[in-house]
């Protein structure tokens, strides 16, 4: 399988613990990394998402992000597929980078992209066109499992 973190989902292992889902879902993130490094499944990485962590403030998320990122197997670049696939997604409602996320992620044929982004999930839920399944971490733990 085919796996692609967005940056939220990436950047879970480094977020406050005290509730119990981002402790559930950072848990389930650092597994499924662990079986992308077993080479159970492979991690995807994109031009969006080096782009993406460039643009953190913080240098430990930064740096911890680009070490995942740098164990990933396949690199998708945005080309002009990718783009004009994203502008047809922002014209669903989709924010730009999560539109970008989702066309690198069909452009790789990737079969999961796993965020923790509710508004994304419920709105890529409801796209009945998409190449990729979205998911959460807790939901891709079971789908694997």
């Amino acid at each position: 399988m085919h796996i692609y973190f967005d940056t939220c989902s990436l950047n879970r292992p480094l977020d406050d613990k005290a509730q119990l889902r981002v402790a559930l879902e950072a848990e389930a993130i650092l597994g499924l990394m662990s079986l992308c490094d077993e080479g159970k499944h492979e991690l995807v990485s994109s031009e969006v998402l080096v782009l993406e962590n460039a643009r953190s403030p913080v240098p430990k998320r930064r740096e911890f992000v680009m070490g995942v990122l740098e164990s990933a197997t396949v690199l998708i670049e945005i080309d002009e597929q990718v783009g004009n696939r994203a502008k047809q997604l922002e014209s669903r409602g989709f924010k730009a980078f999560d539109a970008l996320h989702i066309a690198c992620a069909e452009s790789g044929t990737v079969d999961y992209l796993c965020t923790c982004d509710d508004r994304l999930l419920k709105k890529a839920k409801r796209q009945a066109d998409l190449a990729v399944k979205v998911v959460s971490p807790l939901e891709l733990s079971q789908e694997l499992s």
